[in-house]
């Protein structure tokens, strides 16, 4: 097996061991970007120098006995609107294509504290406002499943990037689907958890009411152990959230009770069904109907639902991600509209011509929302949803204002209303041109408030007792290298030079 084929937990068991040397991870994945980014265009800034430099001391640390945890060095890539002190966060845009900040945004000082290696900073849809990433100042990124087809977004890079075992996690945002929607696209596992459980502080925002920060990675129980480095009360951030953090990964003695390995026997499972629900493609619809029989095999009670205002909580999301994102950058607007891809600046002029009457409306459909999924999960345990309604669509003929609406359909409400949520793959559709052996499909599984330890366990016994998660892209030889990579500060270094 290459080492850049393990998963997150597999690598960090095998370097606690001392079977397994941070260093040679790190350069072997470094090595695999080199061999195919060219072909995804994964990477905006590629930190290669100062990883290495990175694994180096963590190898040193921990041959030491000084082991700082589960993640000390393991490769992660950030996707690229979380701010690196000494290397550039351009959030996908020409604006701030140079911007250098001058300290680590809060949950990358957490990863940097728990010995993480940086691979670098991971392609995305401008500004996170959009879901295909055909980005126009960087390019665009591909699905690693068929180079023809979107990896979703905005938080594309780090799906593609994960797929393609370009790095072993990622941390992805999330406004109205972007860490599910581009983790069901790409056949990974992804999580949007509750509103506050982790800092947003020093992540460039999209909409200040529904921004999301969040794990992304190749398993379940690998999002559970990033999970655990990044959640927690921020008092520096007024979004987040005083509540007590679990234990996620099933570490710890004194949560056994809601270890990732104790299954779902005896719970209560709600299948979603209904106008807003059944619209989607039958092969997804299929897979997500077979995923629920799983859950049955495993002991739980299956029963199909109609979730509360699916078509209103999905438009009040969209009108209020718009209008939040025309306020952050008025200025902007106003002076360099230029500046902006077309897709953008069409969204942001939807957004800036949005009422006050609008935005109103759309709050108190929040607020109700709110309520009757509240009432909704208080009586289940999890509620099974199709991640996004379609697999990857092809990038070219695509129009991505209407991308947005279709892939964000049964993402958004969970945004909304700020309730955890999980995907992960469920099933490939039929092989096709462009895609020999299929695209993935994602199951979305969500629940109340606070119950990130809840979808993590219900989402590892499913993928324990299936074998999706196993598939892996077959990824062509590289075309014709790209442009270098482009040196994003101190220890960034452009592609060309691995």
């Amino acid at each position: 097996m290459e080492l850049t084929s393990l998963t997150l937990s597999e690598a960090s068991d095998l370097i606690a061991r001392g079977s397994l040397s941070p260093v040679a991870l790190t350069q072997a994945h470094l090595d695999r970007i080199a061999r195919l980014n060219p072909s995804l265009n994964c990477f905006i800034t590629l930190t290669a120098d100062a990883a290495l430099e990175q694994a180096r001391i963590a190898e040193i640390e921990i041959r030491q006995g000084h082991t700082r945890g589960a993640l000390h060095g393991i490769p992660l890539a950030l996707k690229d609107l979380y701010e690196t002190q000494g290397v550039r966060t351009t959030a996908g845009s020409s604006f701030l294509a140079n911007s250098v900040p001058a300290s680590d945004g809060a949950v990358v000082a957490k990863l940097n504290a728990s010995g993480a290696v940086m691979l670098g900073k991971l392609s995305m849809h401008a500004w996170a406002l959009g879901v295909t990433n055909n980005n126009p100042h960087f390019g665009p990124c591909h699905n690693p499943w068929g180079l023809e087809h979107v990896p979703g977004g905005s938080s594309g890079g780090s799906g593609a990037a994960l797929a393609a075992e370009l790095c072993l996690g990622s941390l992805g945002s999330d406004t109205g689907g972007s860490i599910r929607i581009p983790a069901s696209l790409c056949g990974i596992v992804g999580l949007k958890p509750t509103t506050g459980r982790v800092s947003l502080r020093g992540v460039v925002p999209l909409s200040w009411n529904l921004d999301h920060a969040g794990p992304m990675a190749r398993r379940v129980r690998d999002v559970a152990m990033l999970l655990q480095a990044i959640a927690g009360y921020d008092p520096q951030d007024p979004y987040s959230a005083n509540v007590e953090t679990g234990d996620y990964s099933g570490e710890s003695e004194l949560h056994a009770a809601k270890a990732l390995e104790a299954g779902v026997r005896g719970w209560r499972v709600a299948l979603a069904t209904g106008d807003t629900f059944d619209d989607a493609d039958p092969e997804v619809l299929s897979a997500v109907r077979e995923a629920a029989k799983v859950f049955e095999r495993l002991g739980a009670v299956v029963e199909e639902v109609t979730p509360p205002l699916g078509r209103e909580a999905w438009q009040a999301n969209g009108l209020m991600t718009v209008s939040d994102a025309a306020a952050f950058h008025r200025e902007r607007l106003a002076s360099q509209p230029d500046g902006f891809g077309a897709d953008v600046l069409a969204r942001l002029r939807i957004g800036a011509g949005a009422s006050a009457t609008d935005y109103a409306l759309a709050r108190r459909t929040q607020t109700l929302a709110r309520d009757l999924y509240g009432q909704l999960l208080s009586r289940y345990d999890i509620l099974l949803t199709p991640t996004t309604p379609t697999a990857a669509p092809l990038r070219e003929g695509r129009d991505a204002v209407e991308a947005a609406r279709l892939l964000t359909r049964f993402t958004s409400p969970s945004n909304l209303i700020g309730v955890p949520a999980l995907s992960l793959p469920c099933g490939f559709t039929r092989p096709s041109t462009g895609s020999e052996h299929g695209l993935p499909i994602g199951l979305q599984i969500i629940a109340r408030p606070w119950a990130e330890a809840q979808v993590l366990r219900a989402g590892y016994a499913y993928e324990q007792a299936t074998e999706w998660h196993l598939r892996r892209p077959a990824l062509p030889s590289p075309p014709t290298p790209l442009p270098p990579i482009q040196s994003g500060g101190e220890g960034s270094a452009p592609i060309s030079a691995r």
